[in-house]
């Protein structure tokens, strides 16, 4: 089937980008923008709220490894998918809980998986993430990049992405990459 690409927001992409790095299957993870009207936005822009994008984390896969139901079981586990425009203390429609979906086969599993969760009763509240047809990425700035693991004693990293990550290690034990 080859590589195919997932393109999740689910708050900061930093976040994202940490744990998805380390998901056996994944062949890269890019954190950029989707989602808005304005051509090649930057950050800034973006965090001011005016664009419509969303920070994202475009996601390539081997298919063969791992499934796209289980690239979103990851995004749910990893991210309050029940907070509208926000996640923790990040506030704007750019931290929104989408699903860009790339082609009809994802849009009906994101779908799937979205009533699965649901009906296991993770959340208190209803799930209000966007299932929305893909149209654009754009690249983040270079220093987005890896920011966890170039800058991992950041404070933002070490009091918000770093318990994200552990978590995720600790729930996805299994489907951590091999260490070489």
């Amino acid at each position: 089937m080859g590589t195919q690409i997932a393109t999740l927001a689910g708050g900061c992409f930093w976040c994202l980008e940490a744990v998805y790095d380390q998901l056996e299957g994944v062949k890269s993870v890019e954190s950029g923008y989707s989602g808005g009207q304005v051509p090649n936005p930057s950050y800034h822009e973006v965090c001011d709220g005016k664009t419509g994008h969303a920070e994202v984390v475009q996601v390539s896969f081997d298919p063969d490894e791992i499934s796209f139901a289980d690239i979103l079981r990851v995004f749910f586990a990893i991210h309050d998918p029940t907070t509208l425009n926000r996640q923790g203390a990040d506030v704007g429609t750019q931290y929104r809980s989408a699903i860009f979906c790339h082609d009809d086969e994802q849009k009906q599993t994101a779908e799937a998986v979205i009533k699965e969760i649901g009906a296991a009763g993770i959340w208190d509240n209803p799930i209000v993430t966007e299932v929305t047809p893909f149209d654009r990425f754009y690249m983040a700035e270079a220093y987005h990049q890896e920011y966890f693991a170039n800058n991992p004693f950041q404070p933002y990293c070490q009091v918000v992405i770093a318990p994200k990550v552990a978590k995720f290690r600790k729930q996805f034990v299994e489907s951590l990459k091999k260490q070489a």
